[in-house]
């Protein structure tokens, strides 16, 4: 919590914005987000992302702070991201060191029968994915295309997309977003 309060004040402050102000461009008391600055708050998911919405900053940007000097992820030290999918046994891993550069870079593990065409994704930027392992169907703005091991795609972001494992095994695949949306 404390991290997250130093990086919450500092982008404030980057953006000459007081306590007041960014409070009424969150919609979040004041009272609350000074006790978030002081490390003291325990925020809400939602208020994490009204807070970086009125800082126009990536969510990630306020739930992972990574100081990592090198450009190095290793394998078994992957960060997992928690995407809040209810009951999913999907797995999404960052592959760089941290949200705070101008792309994202995802390992995705999901299994058969996976699907999130009930809330599709809708966020600015672009999207790139390598299928490793699997059949993936992804639809953007309705367009359906199944996705093989060795096959790619790339989309606008902007556009209505989701994700469904049709096959009987596990989809492994690389996902490339910019900019970071997580």
């Amino acid at each position: 919590m404390e991290r997250l309060g130093t990086e919450l004040r500092a982008l404030r402050k980057e953006r000459r914005l007081t306590l007041e102000g960014l409070s009424k461009r969150a919609g979040v008391s004041m009272g609350l987000l000074s006790q978030i600055e002081r490390g003291n708050g325990n925020p809400s998911f939602n208020t994490l992302a009204d807070l970086a919405h009125a800082l126009e900053v990536p969510i990630g940007r306020l739930l992972h702070n990574s100081d990592l000097q090198s450009p190095v992820v290793r394998a078994g030290e992957r960060r997992t991201l928690d995407l809040h999918e209810p009951d999913s046994q999907a797995v999404h891993q960052l592959l760089t060191p941290s949200l705070r550069g101008p792309l994202e870079a995802l390992w995705v593990e999901v299994p058969p029968g996976h699907d999130t065409s009930k809330t599709p994704y809708v966020h600015e930027g672009v999207e790139f994915g390598l299928v490793l392992q699997g059949t993936h169907e992804v639809t953007v703005d309705g367009q359906v295309h199944v996705l093989e091991a060795g096959d790619s795609i790339t989309f606008q972001s902007s556009l209505p997309h989701s994700y469904r494992n049709i096959g009987n095994e596990r989809v492994i695949a690389v996902w490339v977003v910019t900019p970071p949306t997580f």
